[in-house]
């Protein structure tokens, strides 16, 4: 499970690296992968110090540090 994790984590970083700042709706529906591992993905990128979250009115955004 930790290397598909790790898998999904170099997806997210990809799609934000090519698309910018990204609800995390907007990460889960371009992503493959499912919510649950998108969410413990960013987590990982999260802790590896990777990423921003951004306040967006009634939601974050994300994007790469």
């Amino acid at each position: 499970m930790k290397n598909k994790i790790g898998e999904i984590a170099g997806k997210v970083y990809r799609f934000l690296r090519e698309n910018g700042e990204s609800s995390l709706s907007e990460i889960t529906k371009n992503v493959e992968g499912s919510r649950s591992k998108v969410n413990m993905a960013i987590g990982w990128l999260a802790r590896e110090d990777n990423l921003s979250f951004v306040d967006k009115g009634n939601g974050k955004g994300i994007d790469l540090k």
